[in-house]
């Protein structure tokens, strides 16, 4: 069984934001010339997610306004426990929580074996800065 890493490095400039990042995976399981088995996709920061869905962007959209709804931004210590350690990104912790962790797709015939229009998103919630995304694949 083979197994094959690569980090993703993103530069977001908005706090909230969702990026397809289907093109760098695929471009990954190809590296690897795995031809069977399974791709593993995570964020490697607590504030941040990857899902699957449509590249849509009026359901992008719709996201990010129920996410507000559910856990909007407030840098002050009085809505978030978290942020009166010093932190201003509570919402982005419960954002993540919500989004999921992590995705974990076949590989097939040496691609990404994806129903029909899926896509691999990475979801930020506290951006501005650099992040990784880990693509970790196994297979033969």
């Amino acid at each position: 069984m083979k197994s094959f890493r690569k980090i993703i490095t993103l530069n977001i400039p908005a706090r909230m934001e969702f990026v397809n990042i289907t093109r760098q995976v695929a471009d990954a399981v190809r590296e690897s010339g795995v031809q069977e088995g399974l791709v593993l996709v995570n964020p490697m920061h607590i504030t941040a997610s990857v899902f699957i869905n449509d590249d849509e962007s009026g359901l992008h959209q719709d996201y990010k306004d129920w996410l507000e709804k559910l856990a909007p931004f407030d840098p002050s210590p009085t809505r978030y426990r978290h942020n009166r350690t010093g932190e201003d990104n509570g919402d982005a912790h419960h954002k993540r929580q919500i989004m999921g962790r992590e995705v974990v797709v076949a590989i097939t015939e040496g691609k990404l074996d994806f129903g029909t229009w899926e896509q691999i998103f990475y979801g930020e919630f506290d951006g501005k800065r650099s992040k990784r995304v880990l693509v970790k694949i196994i297979g033969e």
